[in-house]
């Protein structure tokens, strides 16, 4: 098989996510620890999914700033690696102490929170007046938006940490697909959370499930890359990537191609209407890549466990540049503009050029971040293993006469 000559079999300690990537937690007190230093305004962008589109395209809409400030933080009582997410003038995240929290995205203050019986990794999805969000006491969630109050749920055969996403559907409904580490996708009717269907695959699914029409197309911990039909829940393509090329991170979708990385040292895109080989692989000797991608017009960017964030033609797979930092770099980068944004397992957040690759801005937070940021009205969101959520106002440059 020609995909196995980039997949190694010495992965042991990249292989543990796939057997279990949580998190310890540690103590505290909730609420915000930081005097907000925003002024209150009209919040005219939104984040509500993981990676702001279905089609997981890692990029937000807007420019950035070239320079932030701390706005706020909110302390929970573990550790946040759940990914934020934005839907009006609320962030909504989850916390290594059990708990989704709603937060106003301004202010920092809680407007909520909804407690499970385990610890919540993964990010949150908002649709519809709805948050719906996994946790590793097996079951998912949804909640009202605005007051918390759970709708209904649903219990899969084992723990959730990718994010759920979402379909609309020809008859006007809309549907929630969501992996599970009891090796099954599963799709519900998103106002009753009556199960459509599931599809079985080899092992854990890890990652979130990226849509485009009526596909949804994940790896998983079985090292195969999954294409299933939404409306019936059967499959309609498939590929094995090769010994060890285990997929536990979230693949993105554009113009009918697939880019994600895998266990077996390589970022890959795959045509899905050619799918014996890839269109092009962009491979790492010794490391890993477990963050999703950001997708721009002309260049793929993403983050890998050799502590670097990568960056490479769409095109070709070409190197463009590569941006290094001290530690593993799990979490997704957010484009926006002419920027991205991306934490490293350093304890950095980061701002670079997109195009250049050079640091713009970057903030020491002190501890591993492998939450994934929002970017909403300007701000930049992001959890860290301090057991805070922190949020980044734009510094205005000061005009001159």
């Amino acid at each position: 098989m020609p995909w196995s000559r980039i997949c190694f079999a010495a992965l042991l300690s990249a292989l543990s996510i796939c057997a279990d990537s949580r998190a310890q937690t540690n103590s505290g007190q909730d609420g915000p620890t930081v005097t907000p230093t925003v002024t209150p305004k009209k919040t005219t962008t939104g984040w509500p999914s993981y990676r702001g589109n279905p089609a997981m395209h890692g990029v937000a809409p807007g420019k950035l700033a070239d320079k932030f400030k701390l706005a706020w933080s909110f302390k929970t009582d573990g550790a946040v690696l759940s990914s934020p997410v934005v839907a009006g003038d609320t962030v909504y995240f989850g916390s290594g102490d059990q708990s989704i929290y709603a937060v106003h995205l301004l202010t920092g203050t809680k407007k909520w929170s909804f407690k499970t019986d385990d610890m919540i990794d993964a990010p949150p999805l908002v649709v519809d007046g709805r948050v719906y969000i996994g946790s590793s006491d097996f079951f998912l969630y949804a909640l009202n938006a605005k007051t918390g109050k759970l709708e209904w749920k649903f219990e899969t055969g084992d723990t959730i940490l990718g994010a759920a996403n979402y379909a609309r559907m020809k008859d006007g409904t809309t549907r929630i697909i969501v992996g599970s580490y009891d090796s099954n996708l599963h799709c519900f009717e998103a106002k009753t959370g009556k199960k459509l269907w599931s599809y079985e695959t080899g092992n854990y699914i890890n990652g979130t499930p990226a849509i485009l029409g009526d596909y949804a197309v994940f790896g998983g911990c079985d090292a195969v890359l999954h294409v299933v039909s939404i409306t019936t829940g059967k499959k309609v393509k498939e590929v094995e990537l090769g010994a060890d090329c285990h997929v536990a991170g979230s693949v993105a979708l554009a113009k009918n191609r697939v880019y994600f990385g895998h266990y077996g040292n390589a970022f890959i895109c795959v045509d899905l209407d050619d799918m014996k080989k890839p269109t092009w692989v962009y491979p790492n000797n010794r490391h890993a890549f477990f963050s999703s991608p950001a997708i721009l017009e002309d260049r793929v960017v993403f983050g890998g466990r050799d502590k670097k964030l990568h960056c490479v033609s769409r095109k070709l797979g070409k190197p463009l540049w590569t941006f290094p930092t001290k530690r593993k770099i799990d979490g997704s980068p957010v484009a926006c503009g002419d920027k991205v944004v991306f934490g490293s397992g350093d304890g950095r957040l980061y701002v670079l050029d997109v195009k250049t690759g050079k640091e713009v801005w970057k903030y020491e937070i002190g501890r591993p971040i492998f939450s994934s940021p929002a970017i909403a009205n300007g701000m930049i969101l992001i959890g860290s293993n301090d057991d805070h959520l922190y949020a980044f106002s734009p510094v205005r440059a000061k005009k001159t006469n």
